[in-house]
């Protein structure tokens, strides 16, 4: 139309420049688009005019003024237009189709003008492509946008296409534009500037300008091989993809000089597939999998190998063998499948096609020869390793710990860096340790089991030459980043089970050391000790003895602590000596000072070692004069463990005499040690050293832990060692009494100080069996230390404090404290000598500060920082030192709390110094307590709350409100630690033993209300700690069991006894506790119950001290009370009755509760323990209260409960009518309530009518009691329920077994009944054989409830509590094995009540799978909800509408006054009639202007008609094939059209968020695959639909509705379609 107008106004109006006149517009404006469209169409029809030779039309001077007002156009219009419009900045409607408009009249004026105009415009505008790379907003003056600077150079291309080297330019630009502008802009670089030069050339140039662009990619990605990079080199590469993977004719091979450019034989390229594959984006992923599929279907197509040769370079990752075509399309095909797949991230949806991986196996290893390399396995294993569905990723390490292609050593080593760099990032993830289904508390979790048998495949089918490189690398990498305790628990296990071998080195000792300082670094103190045991036992299997020193070895060893893992007399301690012994004389020597060079050093010996140790260890240079620090622990530490180690090793060979070994190797220690008092040259330095030895000697070597691990006979080396020492003795107390008295003056003595104390409680304890030596002890040093203490101690201050001063006043208080803490430890006896000293400390703390002041100036005496003035020339040494004193200062403080600690219970408050009274005294006592706890660390606070455990109840009736503040502050003090594991459960238990002490248990409301109310809110805040901090309520109950009922066989004092009942909630909640703890929370409990569970094997588990913090013990705990109460005492059977009420009202209210609850839910588990805990009551409770109960027992039965529940009530039912049976009547009225809302719970009687044989025996008149049983059995079996029939013809069945005999024997009432009841069973028997009701009829009767359980013969704690749990599938941290029990010494178990079953064979069941649930009459009528009606518009009168037919669809629409809007919908994907006949009746609906099929036979189709409606007569449609779509799109790019897509990227816009432009084009994907990845970049903006379930996407109907509904909504805003969308960006 366009050109018959532009001729006829040519015909008519010659003066074509007066029409160029009136076409164009100032330079300095913005014309409409529809002026620059005419423009462009009147100098699009004088391209004829000016083509022709004949100069009649048009003179050869009005051609040239033609010509110059062209490239007038080009120059002053259409450049200064395309820079106003870049100044804009915006992706506007305007600016949109402006753009398009002017670069459309450019694209037509160049190829008229002259033949440099288009390449001088493409030089002046590729300054202004290369200068907006980085940049961002609108450009400077005068320069184009990056976007409109592409659409110029793209309108420009096909004038420049014969121009090579301008081609080569603006292609150069172009792929540099790719790298550097940012990711909007970077498809639309490629897909207007490369598709369209690659458009524009051909032959030669089209070759080299792929093989610039292939290689340019490639190199980039070989230079930096980032996400950004990859996802922009798959862009080009898939926009690229129809050029560079197109089939030749004739096919040549992809490395022959007939193909230049081939991809498939670039390794470069295949890496960057790889890297597309595991890439974040799902865009690049599907983009890389496309590309896959190409080079696939046309090395297929094609029919030759690829490549020809083997590459010289580098590895082949891509073959194709026309022999094996179709082995390799089905390879690549299900490779293909499995990636799809991964993309849906659900476990069900992968699941399935898992399968296929070993499938891929399998081709890889094909006869023997390797077609599929196997990096690309790794790329299916990344995938799941990164997939945001745990479920999946653990699917995907499970399937590859259990590869068999492992096994051998070309794929071991291809895999191997795989291992260590993301297997092992994935490994790190705590929630793949999880228990799998079917397995029981404490076993290994499988992932933990498989990785030990993988490690062990993985290095034994390494190449040897490659094992200890790659082993290093892992260690390594567990250094690397920060690792939870689960995996690196069951890693370190793995690493322990290689076969032993040299792998490690310097180096690999080294990495280990690292891992255990910086990542064995977890607060769970049994999984850090397991840790390092495995660690250790990894090491030893692994270490190449001839490549490290001993020295390396024992310096390795010091990392490991003695009270986590390397225990003495543990059996990884014996490994370690096992170990040296067998390597003796194979270490590395080590290369001595004073080694001549040329001579091969020695072999050592682990005696020679630890000889020339302790020799070099304690010589030390002569003293320079000044106070030095005590010397370095970690020395002594090594030593020890040093010579240990060596006596260890060598006392297991015979002959060895460990006096010989011990003297010989201590020989220059015990030198040393007996010249310590005497020889006053010796350095200070020395003797320090020589006393950390001996310390860590008797610490690391104590006899302990060879009693806990089990070591029958004595520790000789001990016992050795103490009479080596027993002998210098008195030189080491000498020296030790000398330096404390006197000697030590500087800041520095303060630790050492704590050292000779530490020595001397070492040695007191050591001796303390020694009668000579420790009276000497008592009477000589102990009272000559406290009276020249307490001499310091009572100097006045100096109005300077002096460093010496201070020092020696916290050294001073340091021994006292010592001192009193061993006689409170009753290490050592109160002597005369000594009673008299402890007395005057004991007047020195209650003495007055002045006879005006009445308070104790003694307590809570602060220790001041001394004074460092200039005139004391090492001032700024001592300054120095002083950094840390203020932790001295809160030890001094602590040192008196424990000497007092110790002083009120052995004295008292002495008389002479009471402020008026005792009350008093003790009044002021209690508040310096209150304030020390407030003054001192959390940490040292112990002390206090030992002394306020004994001062308060002295006082409870005199000073309630102090008592009440001593208590409250506190509990705040325990509360504000909960995060501080060190010193939180030492403050928690000094607590509860001050708080719940007997004294305070005892108070009443008529005695200290305040108090008992205080104490009981702190009662109710600690089990509300519990449910957070597991262990909480397990130390407060421990404590009260014992108060109460103590378990050393005494009867315990009623009085306190009497306490419990004011404390009762305590009980009741211990019965039923048992947080549901988190999933993080669980797994940890379930490593710590598996590692517990391997016993001595792990020898963290005797070097740990059990913490008892199991989440079970406050149950197991109440439980062994309860089991201890003696029903003849009245005091215990009242507790136990209110207790039995309370159990029962908890009950009561969750069955009252209108929360539904679910199975192993809360409410579910305090249900079931409530039960269990009355089961086990039971027999201890007196008739008259069963009586009082039972109703409540009988309607809990009918309540609704899950089958744990119901099977506990149904039991003690059970019980009660066999001890009690004369309540037989009040059972059988049970079945007459009427219970309309739970009919089906009469399911509960009728079991227990299954067991009536228990019953009957102890029934007076069986007979009446069997005929009522069979008149209300058959009642029920002919209920409407099929449950309620199925329990009662089960019900009748046992029944009559009992009443049978009875009918045959002639009793009359039975023999009229016994041809129905039979009558009856035939025929339900008849009923049940077949289909699904002969299933349940077979299960119920084989159910372990109504099979092998027995009511009476399998009561025990064991059925209770493990086995009944177990079977009727609770969660398994419900079940409490017996060996918890047995654990507690304070259990009592009788005849009657046996902690196991005396039968296995209940325990031996497995769960039953029928488990009858109570149900209400749920099945209410459904109503049928409002549905749209369809409406055919031809039923409306199809003769009317004919005329109408013949109209086209717009015209239709306009008759009858409807509105189409610019929205163009592609549909060419879709390919299912039924999607595309509602696609097409949803975009007449909204006003679509046109709907693009790839084919309109689609609308004869009787699917698409159905779904349709006849809205394809009014709606227009064009066809457009799919391989047509990219010159399609192109097109309407050029038209103004923005192509939008439905795709989730990481540039996706949300569709609540979008503004959709007037001229839309909506994309839509196929059903199947989505959208290609060749068409991806064609979009200008990617929309994603906000979900907000687990279903991954939407039918493509539905989501193609969505959109176009949303644009419809936003145009129809303003009443028409002319509507400007705002800026997109």
């Amino acid at each position: 139309m366009h050109s018959v107008l532009v001729n006829a106004v040519l015909s008519s109006s010659p003066d074509l420049l007066l029409l160029f006149e009136s076409l164009t517009w100032p330079s300095d404006s913005w014309p409409e688009t529809e002026r620059v469209e005419a423009l462009t169409a009147f100098i699009e029809g004088l391209a004829p005019l000016l083509a022709e030779s004949d100069t009649t039309r048009l003179s050869a001077a009005k051609r040239s003024s033609v010509m110059a007002q062209i490239d007038s156009v080009v120059w002053t219009r259409c450049l200064p237009l395309l820079v106003k419009i870049s100044a804009e900045a915006g992706e506007g409607t305007r600016c949109r189709e402006s753009t398009a408009a002017a670069c459309r009249l450019l694209s037509v004026c160049a190829p008229l003008c002259d033949r440099a105009v288009p390449g001088r415009v493409a030089l002046s505008v590729l300054p202004s492509l290369r200068q907006a790379e980085g940049e961002e907003g609108a450009p400077g003056p005068g320069r184009l946008s990056a976007e409109v600077a592409s659409e110029v150079v793209a309108a420009l291309v096909p004038s420049l296409a014969a121009d090579e080297q301008l081609t080569l330019i603006t292609l150069s630009s172009a792929l540099s534009c790719v790298k550097t502008l940012p990711d909007a802009m970077v498809s639309k670089i490629v897909v207007r500037l490369l598709l369209t030069v690659l458009s524009c050339c051909g032959g030669a140039i089209l070759t080299r300008v792929l093989k610039l662009v292939l290689e340019d990619m490639c190199s980039w990605h070989r230079a930096a091989r980032t996400h950004v990079v990859a996802e922009r080199t798959l862009l080009c590469l898939t926009a690229l993809s129809e050029h560079l993977l197109k089939p030749h004719s004739p096919p040549s091979p992809p490395s022959s000089p007939h193909r230049e450019v081939d991809p498939r034989v670039s390794v470069q390229f295949w890496r960057m597939v790889q890297d597309g594959l595991t890439h974040r984006d799902s865009v690049s992923r599907k983009r890389a999998l496309y590309l896959l599929k190409m080079c696939v279907s046309l090395s297929e197509e094609e029919g030759l190998r690829c490549p020809l040769s083997p590459s010289e370079e580098d590895e082949i990752l891509f073959k194709w063998e026309p022999s094996r075509s179709k082995l390799l399309r089905e390879f690549w095909e299900d490779f293909a499948l499995v990636m799809e797949t991964l993309e849906e991230n659900q476990i069900h949806v992968v699941r399935p096609v898992l399968n296929r991986i070993d499938t891929l196996i399998q081709t890889t290893v094909n006869e023997g020869q390797v077609f599929f390399h196997p990096s690309w396995l790794l790329c299916v294993y990344q995938r799941m390793f990164h997939s945001e569905n745990k479920a999946l990723m653990r699917e995907g390490v499970c399937h590859l710990l259990e590869l068999q292609v492992l096994q051998q050593p070309a794929f071991a080593l291809a895999f191997s860096q795989f291992i260590v760099g993301p297997f092992m990032d994935v490994l790190s993830e705590t929630s793949l340790f999880h228990k799998s289904v079917g397995q029981s508390v404490g076993d290994c979790p499988e992932l933990g089991a498989k990785l030990q048998v993988f490690m062990v495949t993985f290095f034994t089918s390494l190449p040897s030459e490659h094992r200890g490189r790659m082993l290093l690398q892992m260690i390594r990498q567990l250094c690397s980043k920060h690792w939870c305790a689960a995996p690196l628990l069951f890693l370190c296990q793995a690493l322990s089970e290689l076969p032993p071998g040299p792998l490690l080195g310097i180096e690999g000792l080294a990495a280990l050391r690292e891992v255990l300082c910086c990542t064995v670094i977890t607060h769970q103190v049994l999984l850090r000790g397991a840790t390092q045991c495995f660690l250790l036992s990894g090491a030893l299997r692994l270490i190449d003895v001839s490549a490290v020193t001993l020295d390396d070895v024992f310096s390795f060893l010091v990392h490991f602590r003695a009270d986590e893992s390397l225990s003495r007399g543990t059996q990884i301690w014996n490994q370690l000596c096992s170990w040296l012994l067998d390597n003796e004389g194979s270490f590395k020597p080590r290369i001595m000072d004073g080694d001549s060079t040329g001579a091969s050093p020695k072999k050592e010996t682990v005696r020679g070692y630890v000889q020339s140790e302790v020799h070099s260890y304690l010589r030390v240079a002569a003293s320079a004069g000044h106070t030095e620090r005590v010397p370095d622990s970690r020395e002594a530490d090594k030593l020890s463990r040093a010579v240990l180690l060596c006596v260890d090793m060598e006392r297991n060979q015979p002959g060895d005499k460990i006096n010989t070994t011990l003297e010989s190797l201590l020989s220059p220690l015990l030198d040393t040690l007996s010249r310590v008092s005497t020889n006053i040259y010796l350095p200070l330095r020395k003797s320090d050293k020589s006393l950390q030895l001996l310390l860590r000697l008797f610490q690391l070597g104590g006899a302990a832990s060879c009693e806990r691990a089990g070591e029958e006979r004595a520790d000789d080396v001990m016992v050795a060692m103490e009479r080596l020492i027993y002998k210098l003795a008195d030189p080491i107390h000498e020296f030790i009494l000398r330096r404390l008295l006197g000697e030590l003056q500087e800041p520095f003595d303060v630790e050492r100080a704590e050292l000779y104390l530490c020595v001397l409680r070492q040695m007191v304890v050591l001796y303390k069996s020694t009668p000579q030596h420790h009276s000497k002890t008592q009477q000589t040093y102990f009272p000559k230390l406290i009276t020249c203490s307490l001499k310091v101690l009572q100097e006045p201050n100096q109005q300077i404090l002096s460093v010496a001063n201070q020092v020696a006043r916290a050294v001073a208080m340091a021994s006292l404290a010592t001192l009193c803490g061993l006689l409170e430890q009753e290490v050592i006896g109160v002597q005369p000598e000594t009673l008299s000293a402890l007395k005057s400390l004991n007047d020195y703390f209650y003495s007055l500060v002045s006879s005006s002041c009445q308070s104790l100036g003694n307590l809570n005496k602060q220790l001041q920082k001394p004074k460092t003035g200039d005139d004391l020339g090492d001032a700024g040494v001592q300054g120095g030192q002083l950094q840390d004193w203020g932790r001295i200062a809160a030890n001094f403080m602590r040192d008196q709390w424990i000497c007092l600690s110790f002083l009120i219970k052995a004295f008292g408050v002495p008389e002479s110094v009471e402020i008026s009274n005792r009350r008093d005294t003790l009044k002021a006592a209690v508040s310096c307590a209150v304030e020390a706890l407030a003054l001192l660390p959390s940490g040292l606070v112990l002390p206090v709350l030992s002394f306020m455990e004994t001062v308060l109840p002295q006082l409870l009736l005199h000073e309630e409100a102090l008592c009440v503040e001593a208590v409250t502050l506190t509990w705040e003090l325990v509360q504000g630690l909960s995060t501080n594991a060190l010193d939180f459960w030492p403050a928690l238990k000094g607590f509860i033993s001050m708080a719940f002490h007997r004294n305070l248990l005892q108070l009443t409301d008529a005695s200290a209300p305040t108090l008992l109310a205080a104490l009981k809110q702190i009662a109710t805040e600690l089990m509300e700690l519990s449910q957070s901090k597991s262990g909480v309520l397990g130390v407060l109950l421990q404590h009260c069991c014992h108060t109460w009922l103590p378990a050393d066989g005494h009867a315990g004092d009623a009085a306190v006894f009497s306490t419990a009942f004011s404390h009762i909630n305590i009980l009741a909640e211990a019965c039923v506790f048992g947080p549901v703890f988190r999933r993080d929370q669980r797994l940890i409990q379930d490593v710590q119950m598996y590692v517990e569970r391997l016993g001595e094997e792990c020898a963290a588990n005797v070097a740990v001290t059990s913490d008892n913090r199991d989440d079970q013990l406050p149950r197991t705990c109440v439980l062994a009370f309860l089991s201890r109460l003696d029903p003849s005492n009245l005091q215990h059977e009242r507790l136990m009755e209110e207790l039995v009420m309370d159990l029962l009202k908890k009950d009561n209210d969750i069955s009252k509760s209108k929360v539904r609850y679910y199975s192993n839910s809360l409410q579910h588990r305090i249900k079931n323990r409530v039960w269990q805990s009355l089961l086990l009551l039971l027999p201890k409770l007196r008739e008259e209260f069963v009586a009082t109960v039972l109703n409540c027992v009988f309607e809990a039965g009918f309540c609704s409960n899950h089958a744990s529940v119901k099977y506990l009530i149904e039991w003690m039912m059970i019980l009660i009518l066999v001890h009690y049976p004369h309540h037989m009547d009040g059972f059988w009225a049970c079945f007459t309530r009427d219970h309309d809302k739970t009919k089906t719970s009469i399911c509960t009687f009728l079991s227990v009518l299954v067991h009536f044989n228990v019953i009957i025996p102890h029934l007076k008149d069986k007979a009446l009691h069997l005929r009522k049983a069979l008149d209300i059995i058959l009642q029920w079996c002919f209920n409407h329920n099929f449950s309620v029939r199925l329990y009662a013809l089960l019900a009748l069945k046992r029944v009559w077994s009992l009443a049978g005999f009875q009918a045959e024997e002639g009793a009359d009432e039975l023999r009229g009944m016994s041809t129905v009841i039979l009558a009856c069973l035939n025929q339900a028997e008849a009923m049940q054989s077949t289909g699904n009701a002969n299933k349940n009829w077979t299960r119920i009767q084989e159910h372990f409830f109504f099979g092998a359980f027995d009511p009476i013969s399998d009561y025990s704690v064991e059925t209770i509590f493990y086995t009944f749990p177990s079977l009727s599938e609770m969660a398994d941290e419900e079940w409490i094995p017996p060996w918890k029990f047995e654990k507690l010494l304070c259990f009592s178990e009788s005849p009657s009540f046996p902690l196991r079953n005396p039968s296995p064979d209940l325990s031996q069941l497995q769960p039953g799978d029928w488990i009858q649930q109570d149900k209400g009459d749920q099945n209410k009528e459904e109503r049928w909800a409002e549905v749209q009606k369809k409406i055919t518009p031809w039923r409306l009168g199809i003769q009317e509408q004919e005329p109408e037919l013949q109209l086209v669809p717009q015209q239709r629409a306009a008759r009858l006054g409807k509105l189409h809007g610019a929205l163009l919908v592609v549909a060419s994907l879709i390919d299912k009639p039924t999607n595309l006949g509602g696609l097409c009746r949803t975009c007449e609906i909204f006003g679509a202007s046109t709907l693009v099929l790839d084919s309109l036979r689609h609308v004869s189709d009787k699917h698409f008609q159905s779904l349709s409606v006849s809205s394809e007569l009014w709606l227009p449609l064009l066809e457009v094939k799919p391989m047509e779509l990219t010159d399609f799109l192109q097109v309407k790019k050029s038209e103004g059209y923005c192509i939008v897509g439905v795709e989730q990227t990481a540039n996706s816009r949300s569709l609540q968020d979008y503004r959709f432009p007037e001229k839309t084009l909506l994309l839509l994907g196929n059903e199947r695959e989505g959208i290609p990845a060749n068409l991806l970049q064609m979009f200008d903006v990617c929309v994603e639909i906000p979900q907000q379930g687990v279903t991954r996407s939407l039918n493509v109907h539905v989501s193609a509705a969505l959109l176009i509904w949303e644009y419809t909504r936003q145009h129809l805003a303003s009443g028409s379609a002319e509507v400007d969308s705002k800026p997109e960006n």
